[in-house]
């Protein structure tokens, strides 16, 4: 399977799915694909571990991606329009991401292959397509920005390449089509994600508040000066469910960000006053939250049990080393959105309104007082 060119069209199939399973109900992506889809007026399922859901009216299935049993026997006699596959594991190495999680991809759709279950199977991965698995992250000749989808593959084991390849397989096998949206990092709404900005930052600005400290920029140079895009998981979500009804959007992969473009030297001090914070930008290096914040785990309970909040454990709310790394990028990291455009997903989003509009969703439910 290749990434073909493709020419300008009108969505000719508007019809969303009348019934989808989104995989990874429970997380960032996951949750907003399935809100998307019950607001579609779709029989929406959401497959999980814990077997269950956000939202009221998402089906709950429980299964486990690494136990292929499992997964047939909760998917039995169960047929899709789409399948939205927005799971994946973090382990210790990248032969271990390869194995856990292109096995993951294999045994859900092997144990959705029998009668021809699905119809469209959309998979999210994100820019380490372009620089590298996390052992190899930016190191040697990464493609020039923006990020395109026609860059070839980058000369390193990937557990991105490996979900593709057993998507392509299954397609081929299957006779469904398919879809890969490559994110950027990803603004959302969740608790307990391996990679959540979002709530990091919500989660670093309100101990910098309650405990009198300066909300420092904790990253590079490169990221606080060069110009650098995200993805809304809004946005993501429109562009899966798009992709399942519109012919163009098939048996292709596309980049999916904002369609606008900032730097951090510009977004930084708007965060510090949404939060009523005194701030501090890149000065002589990193300082990274892992270390600033290191310890910081009684002070958040402490917090939590003064303002009520939901989620008493730190760690379900906030993830350091990920931002850290995003943040802490000595390269320009921004993507190309031609390719989905010329198919005719057109939509955007503004970065700063979506940032303070989820900021205001985990204050709302009592996540960040």
């Amino acid at each position: 399977m290749t990434n073909t060119e493709i020419s300008p069209v009108s969505e000719t199939h508007p019809t969303p799915p009348r019934r989808a399973l989104v995989v990874g109900a429970t997380g960032i992506v996951g949750q907003a694909v399935a809100r998307r889809l019950v607001e579609d007026g779709c029989q929406t399922y959401g497959l999980s571990r814990s077997g269950t859901t956000a939202h009221p009216d998402v089906h709950p299935v429980q299964a486990d991606l690494s136990d292929p049993d499992g997964l047939a026997a909760a998917l039995a006699g169960q047929t899709f329009d789409l399948v939205a596959i927005t799971a994946w594991t973090r382990m210790d190495t990248e032969a271990e991401n390869i194995r856990v999680n292109g096995g993951a991809v294999r045994n859900l759709l092997a144990a959705l292959s029998p009668g021809g279950a699905v119809r469209h199977v959309a998979l999210m991965t994100g820019l380490k397509h372009y620089l590298g698995p996390f052992e190899a992250y930016g190191k040697g000749e990464v493609p020039d920005t923006p990020f395109r989808e026609e860059e070839e593959r980058l000369p390193y084991p990937n557990f991105y390449y490996a979900q593709e390849d057993e998507l392509f397989a299954a397609a081929e096998r299957d006779g469904f089509t398919w879809s890969v949206h490559r994110s950027h990092t990803v603004l959302g709404y969740a608790t307990g994600n391996a990679m959540n900005m979002m709530a990091t930052l919500c989660a670093y600005a309100s101990l910098c508040r309650d405990q009198g400290l300066p909300f420092v920029f904790p990253g590079s140079e490169t990221q606080w000066n060069s110009l650098t895009d995200v993805t809304d998981a809004g946005l993501l979500a429109e562009q899966m469910t798009w992709a399942a009804r519109t012919p163009a959007g098939q048996d292709q992969a596309f980049n999916t960000a904002n369609g606008d473009v900032f730097r951090w030297r510009w977004l930084w001090p708007q965060v510090a006053a949404w939060f009523d914070l005194d701030w501090e930008g890149w000065s002589d290096g990193p300082r990274p939250l892992e270390v600033a914040m290191d310890g910081m785990e009684a002070a958040w309970r402490d917090l939590a049990t003064r303002h009520d909040l939901a989620e008493p454990d730190l760690t379900r709310v906030a993830s350091w080393w990920h931002t850290d790394a995003d943040l802490g990028r000595d390269i320009e990291v921004v993507t190309d959105m031609n390719k989905s455009r010329a198919a005719g997903f057109t939509a955007t989003r503004d970065t700063r309104a979506s940032f303070f509009d989820y900021a205001q969703q985990y204050r709302d439910a009592r996540v960040i007082p």
